[in-house]
């Protein structure tokens, strides 16, 4: 297969990559076709019902909802940025993405990815002033905080990518350029480039780290003090089981999302766990956007009666 290289400055230099895709085996290939693009339908029709009831609904329009609806965007957009190219390259011979194509969805990638999980801890907070500050959630919770917040955690989600996809564009890729992942991610990357990556791994355990687990121990911070709150200061079983119930979709999102991205990012690269990585990629890029939704809809009685009445009101 022809590698696409050319001539620079006496040395060679990639313009393409190969994403050599999920598995290796070609018979698998229109079975994983149908899995995923079924699970990536379920993920778009979810997240835009839930992202069209909270802006449609005025019921909806209170901070719980306009967080809710930001984390229906990112999963639709999240699972965009590498689940069509999949598709296409399970019914293709031809595996090829441009370099340009290639940073651009590690960007993307990094950058709506870094962006949810910046996003879960501050639910968390909502829920924790909702049940341990109900007085004064209305003037806490305040439509400009909640505004600050998204953009600021947005901001912070896109210029944590930017730094990754500018560090990897500046490494030299002149060997093979056979990415083994079915998308464009950093450490397959950092395989393939020629020059010293010490600086980009260091970049990656600490910066992506970072992001990772500071948000992971300010959401279970915040569930703890709703726990112990609940189990001190109220007496009803009734109250006690709807607050926990409204925490428990928030709370397997968070497990469903950060349990397997600190597993892949934080530990030591691997090249006898390519396969292993690419699993727990398509856990967290694929599979758990698809489930948000249906976690939030079963769960969620407000959402689930919103979106009945608006089915009946059409049918």
């Amino acid at each position: 297969m022809n590698s696409n290289m050319e001539v620079m400055s006496n040395q060679t230099s990639v313009t393409e990559f190969l994403l050599l895709g999920v598995t290796d085996i070609q018979e698998l290939n229109p079975i994983l076709f149908v899995i995923f693009f079924t699970i990536y339908f379920v993920n778009i029709t979810g997240n835009g019902a839930i992202l069209m009831i909270v802006i449609l609904d005025p019921r909806l329009h209170s901070p719980m909802y306009f967080f809710l609806g930001n984390l229906a965007c990112l999963d639709i957009c999240f699972s965009t940025v590498t689940v069509p190219k999949m598709l296409e390259n399970l019914l293709s011979t031809s595996k090829a993405i441009s370099f340009l194509g290639c940073i651009t969805q590690l960007h993307f990638f990094h950058f709506l990815g870094s962006t949810e999980a910046l996003l879960l801890p501050v639910m968390a907070f909502d829920r924790f002033v909702a049940i341990c500050r109900p007085l004064h959630y209305s003037v806490i919770m305040n439509r400009q905080l909640c505004s600050h917040m998204t953009v600021t955690i947005w901001i912070m989600g896109f210029l944590h990518a930017l730094l990754h996809s500018v560090m990897t564009s500046r490494l030299s890729f002149c060997g093979p350029n056979h990415v083994h992942h079915f998308f464009c991610d950093i450490k397959p990357l950092l395989d393939l480039a020629c020059g010293n990556t010490e600086l980009n791994l260091w970049l990656l355990n600490t910066v992506t780290g970072t992001i990772a687990l500071t948000p992971f121990f300010l959401t279970f911070l915040s569930y703890f003090y709703i726990i112990t709150y609940l189990f001190l200061k109220t007496h009803s079983c009734s109250m006690l089981h709807k607050a926990l119930s409204t925490c428990a979709s928030h709370f397997m999102v968070v497990i469903l999302l950060y349990v397997p991205v600190l597993f892949n990012y934080i530990r030591p690269a691997s090249s006898s766990a390519l396969d292993q990585e690419r699993i727990i990629a398509i856990m967290y890029s694929v599979v758990t956007p698809a489930l948000n939704p249906l976690i939030y809809t079963l769960r969620n009685k407000e959402v689930r009666n919103a979106l009945n009445k608006k089915v009946r009101r059409w049918l």
